[in-house]
């Protein structure tokens, strides 16, 4: 008897074929999406596991810098000296705090041409190399190397012979202008300017403290593919013609050489000295030098209010002969100009109409007594103690507060300088803001926050009439024009706040009024600069100090912005300025979270920056967007 077999199911190959091929693309196309939602664009090219890209991962990123020790510049020191191994660790810790690998070369290394491989070269104190270096630096820079380089590079020859500045000259676009005398100044102070790529995030006009022992360099741009990133001049106490003087004593540069770039420190890293603030900050410029060193992005809340590149005060102050302030109000008045007055409470209180009708023209401020300053460097034994300080401050608020009937929010020290204690009274009484005669380390506004109040601190970033008058004896009014005008030329360039102290017994005579008619009308010509009073400054610097930024470089081709608001006031308006630090087109701006406001923005093509403008950022809001581009290849 014959059996019967079942016939089973048949397998059909093909269908298997196709359904595993779809499955097979459907993950490709996943995995193209989550690797555009994350990166950005890109090219295929740039995701295969080739041995470049898998190199680019899996390697030591570092390992594309190198550090030159020079026996030739060790050869030259006295026998024993420890000056170059010392410059060399303090890169080595530089570096390390970066998590950025290195290798250590030597001359021998350069003069081969093994620098090829590296992305970035450092010089660090690099006095004495050779001929060959240099020819193979200059290549190496010509297709498109970067280095960082410090001291007086390449001014002598491997044998220790003096060869010049000519390196200087053809390489960095500078002209050396003189060495600083230790036996002089022990230390310089060094002015940085604002809103630059080396700069970001660093307070405007930031002033570092540099040991001479080095003998650090000035230097002047001669060319405009060089940038001065700062200055050695100091308008508190040398003499000279600011704009002169400001433009020969460059200490920091960037720029560019051939296809390569390069930064150039007029000093020696370890030479900076100071309080923690100020190491902190070195090292966000060392961090800044790098990242434009390696192409990478450096971002920060714009310091002013768009399009404004500084801004100015009219701080006119009310102490001797106080009716000559009529002699600014008209002029104020017909000009448009918003001003901040400062008035003795006791001559105010003798002179209550012509109080009263100054407080049409802008805010009013009091001149409280809080101690009397014999030293600079010590205000503990001097000024008043903490209640001394806060009855003097609510007498002399209280009393120009019943006379104006404006709210008095904030202080001028009679002797121009407070403490510790000036903050804590101030918190006591509500008081918003203090305008001083400090010379501080930087050239914009200073927020302290004592209990739950901010505070404001202005202090002096200009000379006022009493030093051009009464110091240097300025009665000609083009000269005292003049030596305004270099002020704010020289605040534009750093970026920072003007602040134009005036007296009614100095420029508010009548002989003299006429020279801040034209004052006024030559920072109108500048047009970058924001013509603010104090409280206005105020409410845009309370304000824009509060956000934080954190930005991060995705891919080739995206950087991810955030902002955040942790406070509890809205911020209106601000503007995040992206140096994107290489050349790039096709801008996109977007976000991965669902309803998110994408900002406008505008890119200068020239200098390769975005401006982001923020509207409206709700207290504990945060934005996150991506800047998606397309990266413009070197010709």
């Amino acid at each position: 008897m014959a059996v019967k077999r079942k016939k089973g199911m048949r397998v059909n190959y093909l269908i298997i074929f196709l359904s595993g091929l779809v499955l097979l693309v459907a993950g490709i196309l996943v995995y193209l999406l989550i690797i555009k939602g994350v990166y950005g664009k890109y090219k295929i090219e740039e995701i295969l596991p080739t041995e470049e890209n898998l190199g680019g991962l899996l390697s030591d990123k570092g390992h594309r810098t190198a550090v030159l020790f020079s026996e030739y510049t060790q050869n030259m020191l006295p026998e024993g000296s420890t000056w170059l191994n010392d410059n060399v660790d303090t890169w080595e810790t530089f570096l390390g705090n970066m998590d950025l690998g290195y290798d250590l070369i030597s001359d021998e290394d350069v003069e081969l041409g093994k620098i090829s491989k590296y992305s970035l070269v450092i010089l660090p104190g690099s006095k004495a190399i050779s001929d060959l270096e240099i020819i193979q630096i200059k290549k190496y820079l010509e297709r498109g190397g970067s280095i960082f380089a410090t001291s007086g590079t390449a001014s002598y020859s491997n044998e220790a012979k003096w060869r010049g500045w000519n390196f200087f000259t053809e390489v960095y676009g500078l002209k050396f202008t003189k060495e600083i005398d230790p036996k002089k100044d022990k230390f310089k102070i060094h002015t940085l300017r604002g809103n630059l790529p080396l700069t970001g995030n660093i307070p405007t006009g930031y002033t570092l403290n540099v040991a001479t022992w080095d003998r650090p360099i000035y230097a002047e741009v001669l060319e405009p593919r060089t940038t001065q990133v700062s200055f050695w001049f100091d308008f508190r106490k040398e003499s000279g013609l600011v704009r002169e003087q400001v433009k020969k004593s460059a200490g920091i540069v960037y720029g560019t050489y051939g296809k390569g770039r390069f930064v150039w420190y007029g000093f020696e890293l370890n030479s900076v000295i100071g309080e923690q603030e100020d190491y902190i900050y070195f090292d966000k410029l060392f961090q800044n030098s790098i990242r434009w060193l390696k192409y990478e992005a450096t971002g920060y809340v714009k310091d002013w209010p768009a399009p404004y590149e500084s801004a100015v005060i009219f701080v006119p102050t009310l102490t001797n002969e106080i009716g000559n302030i009529k002699n600014l109000t008209s002029l104020l008045g017909s000009q448009h100009y918003p001003a901040t007055f400062f008035i003795d409470p006791f001559v105010a209180a003798q002179k209550q109409a012509l109080t009263r009708s100054i407080a049409k023209y802008g805010d009013v401020g009091a001149i409280t007594d809080v101690g009397f300053l014999e030293n600079s460097h010590d205000t503990t034994n001097h000024l008043y103690d903490e209640d001394s300080q806060y009855s003097n401050i609510l007498v002399s608020t209280d009393t120009l507060t019943k006379i104006t009937g404006m709210d008095v929010k904030g202080i001028m020290p009679l002797f121009g300088f407070y403490d510790e204690n000036t903050l804590q009274a101030m918190e006591k009484a509500d008081l918003d803001y203090l305008v001083v005669d400090s010379l501080t380390d930087r050239s914009v506004p200073r927020k302290y926050i004592r209990g739950t109040k901010n505070i404001m601190v202005i202090t002096k970033t200009a000379r006022d009439d009493i030093k051009i008058i009464g110091e240097y004896g300025l009665t000609e009014p083009k000269f005292q024009l003049y030596t305004y005008e270099e002020d704010v030329d020289r605040l534009l360039f750093e970026g920072g706040l003007y602040v134009l102290k005036l007296h009614t017994d100095y420029q508010l005579k009548p002989q003299y009024v006429g020279v801040i008619k034209d004052l006024m009308k030559y920072i109108r010509k500048k047009k970058k600069i924001w013509i603010t009073s104090i409280s206005e400054l105020q409410d845009w610097w309370f304000r824009r100090s509060q956000i934080e930024i954190r930005y991060e470089t995705r891919s080739k081709r995206r950087i991810a912005v955030q902002v955040h608001n942790p406070k509890d006031m809205v911020v209106n308006e601000f503007v995040v300025q992206l140096d994107m630090n290489k050349p790039v087109k096709d801008i996109e701006i977007s976000s991965d979270i669902i309803n998110m406001e994408i900002p406008e923005y505008e890119f200068d093509s020239l200098s390769n920056t975005l401006y982001l403008y923020v509207y409206d950022l709700e207290p504990n809001e945060t934005r996150q967007f991506f800047v998606d581009f397309d990266n413009i290849p070197e010709e």
